[in-house]
């Protein structure tokens, strides 16, 4: 597994070669063969309310060659993107993400308009193991829960109750084709996933909480 690749805007995860990737991505969602996942940071400026974000990122990638990439669109520092690895019962799982959360919610409710930001939670996940569609399916759900379960730590309360992610998350799976059926929470696959994700995630927060203090202490 190599290193994320930082070069601003860009932060780029290669893939152990092509394999299916499993996200619900702007640019290429759904299962899909990919070698790379991509970040593009953005700025406001960047995406006016009547700009077709799609359309926008879709030229973005075709300038770098890339379109070929499942990519996240954020607007975090990707300067700041948080990477945690783990194994279990010899299955290796590694999560880069990239974490603000000025686009917080409680899951089964929405704050009105006014009140939303626009940053989100975006992670990769790259799996050692071949895995079933049904698998990689459930490796889904697991790193869904480990996000949650590391936003719900920090204990962000909103109007609407404690905050369980943001209205723009998006997670990637990648991991080769395999015989391995399940990957929930009794198994070795459902606990690499599942640490990696949380710690990732858990670190990401820290940063943002720190930064957003930092921010409001030069503004206060």
């Amino acid at each position: 597994m190599t290193a994320p690749r930082l070069e601003p805007p860009w932060l780029t995860l290669d893939l152990a070669g092509e394999m299916p990737v499993l996200s619900w991505a702007l640019n290429r969602p759904g299962l899909v063969p990919a070698r790379r996942i991509l970040w593009r940071e953005v700025r406001n400026a960047d995406l006016p309310e009547d700009l077709d974000a799609a359309l926008w990122l879709d030229a973005q990638l075709a300038a770098r060659g890339a379109r070929d990439a499942v990519c996240f669109l954020t607007s975090c520092d990707i300067s700041q993107f948080t990477l945690a690895e783990a194994r279990a019962d010899g299955v290796h799982a590694r999560a880069v993400a990239t974490v603000g959360l000025s686009n917080a919610e409680a899951v089964g409710h929405r704050l009105p308009p006014a009140a939303q930001g626009w940053g989100t939670i975006n992670i990769a996940v790259e799996i050692g193991a071949g895995l079933t569609e049904a698998a990689r399916l459930e490796a889904l759900g697991i790193a869904t829960q480990a996000r949650t379960a590391a936003v719900m730590a920090a204990g962000m309360t909103l109007p609407t109750g404690l905050a369980t992610g943001t209205g723009t998350d998006c997670i990637a799976i990648a991991a080769p084709k395999g015989d391995i059926r399940y990957a929930g929470m009794h198994t070795g696959t459902g606990e690499a996933v599942g640490r990696a994700v949380h710690d990732a995630v858990a670190r990401g927060v820290a940063l943002w909480q720190a930064s957003d203090i930092t921010r409001e202490a030069r503004h206060g």
